[in-house]
């Protein structure tokens, strides 16, 4: 069943992907710019564990495996410089500072660098079997979420609260909320796919919002 699950979220997200480059095209709003490197990398991460059972064991699906933690290391520290500008976008003075600005981009940077050195570096990789889905996964036990991302969740989730306030949007804090729900707590569902649809979900309210903020915009020009 969670290979179909898999399945169904990389094409999910590739509807994603293409409403990400239509917001993206034609428009100075770039915060939808810095989703689409995201959304590849979710729809590379998923796709492999769909077609792991295909693949098969071996050096091959294990460095296709290896790969995605290095995407998710470059990939996801990004959701900042996305944070940072939805609140540019909303006008908010204080976003368009240049300490903000410096602030976003060596959070960023620091991010990446944190979780290379955390979770990839020396990272080794051993075959798994899980609702019928193979990949290759840490050898070591994980204690919860790499401090990157609940990093990148938190700033996701204090920006939301501004352009709620600001915008009056909503679902771009309800897309955060339901994500760091997801990651708190442990649904008993005989499935480790079903918990990514909060990982959808949030980069559904995301793209969503960069749409909002273009339209707002060109509705002032």
């Amino acid at each position: 069943m969670d290979p179909l699950l898999f399945a169904a979220f990389t094409a999910g997200y590739i509807l994603l992907f293409i409403w990400a480059i239509l917001t993206v095209k034609n428009s100075r709003h770039v915060s939808a710019a810095f989703l689409l490197p995201v959304i590849l990398g979710l729809i590379y991460d998923n796709g492999i564990l769909a077609g792991g059972s295909l693949i098969g064991e071996g050096s091959t699906l294990k460095l296709l495996n290896y790969a995605r933690f290095w995407i998710h290391a470059f990939f996801t520290p990004l959701l900042v410089l996305y944070s940072w500008h939805t609140l540019k976008q909303a006008d908010i003075d204080w976003a368009k500072t240049g300490t903000l600005k410096l602030t976003a981009y060596l959070l960023t940077a620091g991010l990446i660098v944190m979780e290379l050195f955390t979770e990839v570096f020396g990272l080794e990789l051993e075959d798994k079997w899980e609702y019928g889905v193979l990949s290759y996964s840490s050898a070591e036990t994980q204690g919860g979420p790499p401090i990157m991302v609940l990093i990148v969740s938190a700033v996701l989730l204090a920006a939301s609260i501004v352009i709620w306030h600001k915008q009056g949007w909503f679902w771009f804090f309800a897309g955060a909320v339901l994500m760091i729900i997801g990651s708190a707590i442990d649904i008993p569902i005989e499935s480790a796919a079903a918990v990514n649809a909060f990982e959808w979900l949030l980069l559904l309210s995301l793209t969503a919002t960069a749409h909002f903020q273009k339209k707002r915009g060109l509705t002032k020009t």
